[in-house]
């Protein structure tokens, strides 16, 4: 039986690469500071900060969301995500050699530890 896509969540993940270590730990810092708060306003049920270990280069952290559905997450795009996007391009600019790639993916099942 096919699944109604419009009821699964959506997985939005954003992957920044660095030029160096330290404008990632800026970057996670920015992430932390309000950025995250602001995406779980625009209708994110959850989010988690990622700095990716391995591998090592390049240099990248991510960001990652869950919307409870497809119709959440078109909101959070056109009401929510200009402003948002906008000041993370403020703060790293593509001069500053920060590069970002966004996924958007629908959740079609969610595994919790045994007997959840």
């Amino acid at each position: 039986m096919l699944e109604d896509q419009s009821l699964l969540p959506v997985a939005y993940t954003v992957t920044a690469a660095f030029p160096t270590a330290a404008a990632r730990e800026e970057f996670i810092a920015w992430l932390r500071s309000g950025h995250v708060q602001g995406v779980l306003a625009g209708g994110a049920i959850s989010a988690s900060v990622v700095r990716v270990d391995e591998p090592d280069r390049p240099v990248r952290a991510q960001a990652c969301y869950v919307f409870p559905n497809p119709a959440v997450f078109r909101t959070y795009l056109s009401d929510h995500a200009p402003s948002l996007r906008e000041e993370g391009l403020r703060r790293f600019p593509p001069d500053s050699g920060v590069r970002f790639e966004r996924q958007v993916g629908t959740i079609v099942e969610e595994v919790g530890p045994a007997g959840e």
